[in-house]
């Protein structure tokens, strides 16, 4: 079974530059799931957003060509793609032809779902979207939606993560709201690299005690943990301290190697969030 210690995070690689598949190392997520609680199917749906920025192949007359790329993974497959193995995979495809962008697009959707689904039956392709240049102007801007949680001035004095920091008051009408918040900070799992991120979260149910909640994303600032899984773990803290009729949590955090990763849970099923970047990604 592949492990965050086995793959290639933290350690020097040869960069290839033609075509390779095999470069895909995917990680199962139940080993992490289980640290959360979570050992059977999840109470979640959702997907991990990616968005790859250094993304270049050759067309049939060796000119370089470009785009930005826009996958969508679900989170009900068994194995998440390790980020840095994803980049190694990405740059395979700089000096290898390609007959044209949809060629380029149909070949990473069939070995993202290969990967992700390695060893079980493909229930869902993971979604690949491209845009070419003439694309770009149109590509927005703009910074989570949500009253701002940052807005409060208190006192922080937990740094890894503390759900007992949360609570709500159950006694008083119940309210849908969406908070939001620029502070959430959390390392990688291998390297110990930092990982920023903004979050939004949206709920239905008893009131969350603001204060509380900005004091506990701020407690994952030196934790160390891969992106969906911080998310995965924020989710089922809220659901369980909180017990919201409804919760939706959403992190886009900042790229790195060229590539952002958002991951989105949700507590029903609705539409995918549209994958608008932050200012700082």
């Amino acid at each position: 079974m592949n492990s965050p210690e086995s793959s290639l995070l933290g350690k020097a690689a040869t960069y290839a530059d033609r075509y390779d598949a095999s470069l895909l190392y995917p990680l199962p997520r139940a080993a992490q799931r289980a640290l959360i609680g979570v050992t059977d199917r999840p109470i979640f749906l959702g997907a991990d957003l990616w968005t790859a920025y250094e993304l270049s192949w050759l067309n049939a007359r060796g000119k370089p060509q470009v785009a930005i790329g826009r996958l969508t993974v679900p989170c009900e497959s068994p194995h998440l793609v390790e980020s840095k193995s994803l980049k190694l995979y990405f740059n395979s495809f700089n000096n290898t032809v390609f007959e044209d962008i949809e060629a380029v697009r149909q070949t990473l959707q069939k070995d993202l779902s290969e990967a992700v689904w390695r060893g079980g039956v493909v229930q869902s392709s993971v979604g690949v979207q491209l845009l070419s240049p003439d694309q770009y102007a149109k590509d927005k801007i703009a910074e989570m939606s949500g009253l701002s949680l940052d807005r409060l001035d208190l006192d922080c004095t937990h740094y890894q993560p503390a759900p007992e920091l949360l609570s709500a008051a159950s006694n008083e009408a119940p309210v849908t709201e969406t908070l939001c918040s620029n502070l959430l900070k959390s390392n990688c799992l291998v390297t110990g690299q930092p990982d920023w991120g903004s979050i939004n979260i949206s709920y239905s149910g008893a009131q969350i005690d603001q204060a509380g909640l900005l004091q506990y994303i701020v407690s994952f600032r030196n934790h160390n943990e891969f992106h969906e899984h911080c998310v995965e773990r924020i989710f089922m803290d809220i659901w369980t301290r909180c017990q919201p009729t409804k919760l939706t949590v959403y992190a886009r955090y900042t790229r790195r190697g060229g590539v952002d990763i958002n991951p989105w849970r949700s507590s029903h099923a609705q539409a995918l969030p549209v994958q608008v970047r932050t200012a700082r990604q």
